[in-house]
């Protein structure tokens, strides 16, 4: 249990070297256009990319992305990965995902190695969506569905957390408070992304997010690359 636990905090800290810090998920635009502007607008802002937005998405994909890769159904794994790679609204979200994504998968490969990471990176050229990654990691190593969905939405709100206290800008208080009050949410999104019996049955509701990501494309002053 001990290295399971050890393998999971090690891939999903924000040392892990995969530009996770690089990546603000339209915060930044969000704070430049005045819809989060605090540490209550923030929280506001995640609880709908958890329930509707992304964490649900990234959610759905990582479940069925683990089960297929822990019965070793290869060829519905690869679908899976497909389709996570074009499930993207915008080019900036398609980025952050593929290039955080292929990071994972490669210094994966190399510290905590696996003949199925390997055959995975060459099946797919090393191209591949982040939740897919990390959901393939941890089933060839053996950590549990549930343990490690939780821990990838907990890592995933962390991130966008540390770009709002840098943007907004928030204290390192109120960012800790952010991330206390959604665990909750993180724990709901997580349930709700094991229950879901087919990806067909997935989609989002968060068009202000997607307009967010497509501004920050031309946006004058940018901290981050999405």
């Amino acid at each position: 249990m001990v290295d399971v636990l050890y393998r999971l905090l090690a891939w999903l800290s924000p040392a892990y070297p995969i530009g996770a810090f690089s990546y603000s998920h339209g915060i930044e635009t969000a704070v430049e256009e005045g819809f989060v502007r605090d540490r209550g607008s923030l929280v506001t802002w995640l609880e709908s990319v958890l329930r509707d937005g992304t964490g649900r998405v990234d959610g759905a994909l990582f479940a069925m992305a683990w089960r297929a890769a822990d019965a070793g159904d290869w060829p519905v794994f690869d679908a899976i990965a497909e389709r996570a790679a074009a499930w993207r609204g915008t080019s900036e979200m398609a980025l952050e995902s593929r290039q955080q994504g292929g990071s994972f998968l490669a210094i994966t490969r190399t510290a905590w190695r696996h003949p199925d990471l390997d055959a995975v990176h060459e099946r797919l050229g090393g191209e591949i969506a982040l939740p897919v990654a990390v959901a393939l990691a941890a089933a060839v190593h053996g950590i549990a569905l549930e343990t490690a969905l939780g821990g990838y939405l907990h890592a995933f709100t962390a991130n966008l957390i540390s770009a709002a206290v840098r943007v907004v800008p928030l204290g390192q208080s109120d960012g800790q408070l952010a991330l206390a009050s959604l665990e909750e949410a993180v724990r709901r999104a997580a349930e709700a992304a094991v229950a879901v019996p087919d990806l067909d049955e997935v989609g989002t509701a968060t068009p202000l997010l997607d307009w967010c990501s497509m501004r920050h494309e031309t946006q004058y002053t940018r901290l981050f690359r999405s």
